[in-house]
């Protein structure tokens, strides 16, 4: 009987940048040309961005607007109350997120560059020497927090959420105003407060929203599923500035002269949230519909009934199925705020366009665009980098 020779392990190269680089870029002689020219275009494009950047554009709009940017026409004597409002959210985000990085290492590469280039932001940004020492405070408290996150037990965290609804009460009252403080009107609230406002207050809404639509229009009983279907199917047929349109300026007109005018702050909460929640609720019934149907029959003979079913067994399944759907739904929802500024709302796209409309800062479009571009760009990073971590946790794809 011939015996098979026991032959070495193939030999493997190194990974070193220059192998990566000859095995993905410089493979093939059409390979070759083709990551030359880019690196030439990329040279181009990155070098006339510097220059400008450098030497024509002109940042002083930026530096002499910043507050309007970030606070709108928020009183500049009750700052504080924003800073404290930003100091809660750093403190409660530091703790959940270090508390879903708890498998990994504590500083990893990415969280050090993030974190580095957070307190070179915060040294060297155009704002007054109390605003500085603010902000590195949050990033501090930020940082511990993260790190207070990572030792805390799992189950006590599962308190994170109540923490958070608790928190609210007191970021409205603190914005707002009455019970002691100083009242703002909501006229004066704009930039990065008013679209974080309006963007946290319709997704906590229109989520619970968009979860019980779903399971109306899947319910069994005929006037529900009707109900909740013709609800998504019109909703979903009008274009959100149309409802944002009927919301700021038509529903004042069928309302009877002696009723009281709603704030429009809430009429484009309500006009972003029923809108939204028409659509989470198709992304949440695509995830009630993969679940396997072997799965409700089992619970069904251990003898749940239909509301401990839904609630234990089929609801927390279709959600991590959909978890990719629904952060792309915040996402898209977060960055509809900016339509509100068609109707006088100086959220970040408002105050851009009366920042523009001054007469020193007229033609200065790139750079105020530019900045609330970088603005919304860090917002929806971090919210799709939250989701895919809340993916990787529950092992949506995986398992």
């Amino acid at each position: 009987m011939q015996t098979i020779p026991v032959l070495p392990p193939p030999a493997t190269e190194s990974p070193t940048p220059w192998n990566w680089a000859r095995k993905n870029l410089f493979s093939t002689w059409y390979n070759s040309i083709l990551t030359v020219v880019c690196l030439i275009i990329a040279f181009q494009t990155i070098k006339l961005i510097i220059v400008w950047a450098t030497t024509k554009a002109q940042w002083r709009v930026l530096e002499a607007n910043l507050p309007l940017f970030f606070a709108g026409r928020f009183p500049r004597d009750s700052y504080w109350r924003l800073w404290i409002v930003t100091a809660i959210i750093a403190l409660l985000g530091g703790l959940t997120w270090g508390n879903i990085q708890r498998q990994e290492r504590i500083w990893n590469p990415p969280l050090l560059i993030i974190l580095g280039a957070a307190v070179v932001g915060a040294v060297i940004s155009p704002i007054d020497l109390t605003s500085r020492l603010y902000l590195l405070g949050i990033i501090i408290v930020a940082a511990a927090s993260y790190v207070i996150g990572r030792q805390i037990y799992p189950k006590i965290m599962g308190w994170m959420p109540a923490v958070w609804a608790l928190s609210f009460p007191i970021t409205l009252w603190l914005i707002k105003g009455g019970l002691g403080l100083t009242e703002v009107s909501t006229n004066d609230w704009g930039g990065l407060v008013l679209t974080l406002f309006l963007a946290v207050i319709s997704i906590v809404l229109s989520f619970p929203l968009g979860v019980l639509l779903a399971l109306g229009r899947q319910s069994s009983l005929p006037v529900v599923r009707l109900l909740s279907t013709l609800y998504i199917e019109i909703i979903r047929g009008l274009p959100l500035i149309g409802i944002l349109f009927l919301g700021q300026v038509m529903l004042q007109l069928f309302l009877p002269p002696e009723y009281p005018k709603l704030d429009r702050v809430i009429r484009a909460i309500a006009g972003l949230t029923l809108f939204s929640g028409a659509y989470l609720a198709e992304n949440v019934r695509g995830g009630l519909q993969a679940v396997p149907r072997g799965q409700i029959e089992a619970a069904r003979s251990i003898g749940l009934n239909t509301p401990l079913l839904t609630i234990l067994i089929v609801l927390p399944q279709a959600l991590r199925i959909v978890i990719p759907a629904i952060g792309g739904q915040f996402i898209g929802l977060f960055m509809d705020t900016s339509l509100l500024s068609l109707f006088g709302m100086l959220e970040l796209i408002g105050i851009s366009r009366a920042v523009l409309a001054n007469p020193s800062y007229i033609g200065r479009y790139a750079e105020v665009y530019i900045f609330v571009g970088i603005i919304y760009w860090i917002f929806c990073y971090s919210m799709s980098l939250a989701s895919r971590k809340i993916e990787r946790s529950l092992g949506v794809g995986q398992r």
